[in-house]
């Protein structure tokens, strides 16, 4: 059967597309270029456009945030920014609250430490007035049907649009940066010679990229007629380009505890990060734990991404919350649900005085931890009960948490520990898992990367699952970890050679119908034609490789010659092998538009080829009119309008 004949076996159930001439059925549509072409593709994609002079990358992560950069022409030294006003007891400054201030006509304060200390001094009458927002990142992991509509929720109960929060923060980090180039080169630092890197997890899906992506347009950190001027990193891959280049003096070895010595300092990791060698990078945030598999092919250390990158919401924040549920099994969800919308500023204090004391949790302590309590949380529970705080630990049946007459919580190091227990259960669960995929054989270290990764408690259990299967690495500067790893990716967005697909990807089409192979309730008949509705047409399969700059090619005919657009759903399922749209787990993810405006030809039939790309961070598409060679103009948009 040649291609023509098998043309209209295949028809888009879009209305607006129609068959291709050029779609047989039997091509999977995949076409991988020729290695040396990839090669080619791979040096263009990071050439194309202005060349940049520095790259700045911005780590925004769900408790602290930050950003470093280096020069082009100096690749190997990267700046971390400069260390910050204010600060905490206790938690090292490199990187600053991802907390936000807006006054009470919603106009952006402050960042950071300053917007958590200004809000802080604010008067109780005064704070509810102010709008004050903290570990907001995480609702674009969580919001379902995320939009450019999508709310937060302020500590004093406010609504505000969440990509007018994102925008500001990366509008702060955009003026603080090129503040701080300016400095180091003496002149007014040209937006345009920057290419910027934001870091996200994993395991976001589209629409939550695409969400920053429009975050940083609305900021003005780049213009949406310069895409390429933003690249997109993950969190746990920028962690992994940092790890395979660490020198023996910048890590811990868990196995021998301390740093390692007696080894030739420059050497890779114990003596090398080797050709083929397999490593687990688990970068634990405060949000989100992102766990990725990396082989490494040397001699230039390209990587190469060997099962999915999984996870889950399981980082740090967690205890935070645990914390709170303690709380209100002492005082009283009611007390405590209005002590946080009464007095926010001074919620706000609980939570950082537990910070500190969360952060000196560990296997082997013994004696108790000590958390202040803010005199208007007394003060506010008096009232609000008619009877002290006090009398309340003594009557709940918390026996582990007693009052100290300094007006502290006590807490035995057993209650804290326990409170650690939900999320590293997730954590070693996720691990243990991980482990046991026939593509996850032979790992020869594991990188504990990310703030959490400190925590002395994820690290005895990390150790006591793995019971000596790898060595359990933790870079020095753990926390700057990423925003290391994302410059130099933003350096080099080709170091990452192969990936795997975290969905299957694909649109609705109709075929042939076949009998016997079919179910007949898809049976559909047009013009004495039986067709089959509702097959799914696969662009790439959830864990299957893809290389960098390796295209998914489909052909589309507009229905009308007077089309202007034409419009295709894109559906995605987690499953591996999906036969109809229809099927229970494969849901309606994104359009792919292709605007045909101006392309008008004289040809019968005009077909539109289109090119997609999931072997980057992001998912892209673009198009040619077969028969005039011009460009169409193609997207696809991953956010629900």
């Amino acid at each position: 059967m040649s291609e023509k004949d098998t043309a209209t076996d295949k028809i888009l159930t879009d209305a607006m597309a129609n068959p291709s001439p050029a779609k047989s059925i039997g091509d999977p549509g995949i076409t991988p270029l020729s290695p040396s072409h990839i090669q080619q593709n791979d040096s263009d994609q990071v050439q194309s456009g202005p060349s940049f002079v520095v790259v700045v990358a911005i780590d925004f992560g769900t408790t602290s945030s930050g950003y470093a950069y280096a020069f082009t022409k100096e690749p190997e030294c990267i700046h971390t920014m400069r260390r910050w006003e204010g600060g905490d007891p206790g938690v090292s400054n490199q990187k600053t609250p991802t907390t936000i201030l807006l006054t009470p006509d919603r106009k952006f304060h402050s960042f950071g430490y300053a917007a958590r200390d200004f809000y802080h001094d604010l008067d109780p009458s005064e704070s509810k007035q102010w709008l004050y927002l903290e570990k907001f990142k995480m609702k674009l992991h969580t919001t379902p049907n995320l939009s450019i509509n999508t709310d937060l929720h302020a500590a004093n109960g406010k609504r505000v649009k969440a990509l007018d929060i994102f925008a500001y923060a990366l509008a702060f980090f955009k003026e603080q940066a090129l503040k701080e180039l300016s400095d180091q080169t003496g002149g007014d630092f040209d937006n345009n010679d920057v290419r910027w890197v934001i870091t996200v997890p994993a395991i976001w899906k589209m629409p939550a990229k695409q969400f920053m992506r429009e975050a940083a347009y609305k900021s003005g950190l780049v213009s949406r007629d310069t895409p390429e001027q933003l690249i997109i990193a993950l969190e746990p891959e920028a962690a992994s380009i940092y790890c395979r280049k660490l020198r023996l003096h910048q890590m811990v070895d868990l196995a021998t505890s301390n740093t390692q010595n007696g080894f030739n300092p420059n050497d890779n990791v114990g003596s090398g990060v080797s050709q083929g060698d397999r490593y687990v990078v688990v970068d634990c945030g405060g949000g989100t734990v992102d766990l990725t598999v990396h082989q490494i092919r040397l001699p230039e250390g390209h990587l190469k991404e060997l099962y999915k990158a999984s996870g889950g919401p399981y980082g740090s924040i967690g205890i935070d919350f645990e914390f709170e549920k303690l709380l209100c099994r002492i005082f009283g969800q009611d007390f405590i649900d209005q002590f946080k919308i009464k007095r926010p500023a001074a919620w706000v204090d609980l939570m950082i005085a537990f910070e500190s004391r969360k952060r000196a949790a560990a296997p082997d302590r013994t004696n108790p931890l000590n958390i202040n309590l803010p005199f208007s949380f007394i003060d506010y529970y008096k009232k609000f009960r008619g009877h002290s705080v006090e009398h309340a630990l003594r009557k709940s049946n918390v026996d582990f948490v007693k009052w100290s007459s300094q007006g502290m919580l006590r807490m035995s190091p057993d209650a804290m520990n326990s409170l650690f227990k939900p999320t590293i259960d997730h954590i070693i669960q996720h691990l243990t898992e991980l482990f046991e995929k026939p593509e996850v054989c032979d790992i020869k270290f594991l990188f504990l990367v990310g703030g959490f990764a400190e925590s002395p408690l994820l690290q005895q259990a990390v150790q006591n699952m793995l019971q000596g299967r790898c060595r359990i690495i933790i870079p020095h500067d753990v926390g700057l970890t990423i925003l290391k790893g994302a410059v130099l990716f933003g350096l080099d967005p080709s170091v990452i050679k192969v990936r795997r697909s975290p969905l299957t990807y694909g649109v609705g089409v109709l075929n042939r119908f076949v009998e016997g192979k079919h179910p007949p309730e898809k049976l559909l008949v047009k013009d004495g034609t039986r067709w089959c509705t509702d097959v799914f047409d696969t662009f790439i399969a959830a864990d299957q490789s893809v290389a960098l700059g390796e295209m998914v090619k489909r052909s589309y005919t507009p229905a009308k010659p007077s089309q202007q657009v034409i419009v295709i759903h894109v559906y995605c399922s987690e499953k591996e092998s999906v036969s109809f749209i229809s099927e229970p787990g494969v849901r309606k993810c994104g359009t792919l538009r292709l605007d045909v405006s101006g392309t008008e030809s004289t040809a019968q039939r005009r077909e539109i080829q289109t090119l997609m790309q999931f072997g980057d961070t992001e998912i892209r598409a673009m198009a040619v009119d077969v028969s005039t060679g011009r460009t169409v103009k193609a997207g696809i948009d991953f956010l629900s309008h």
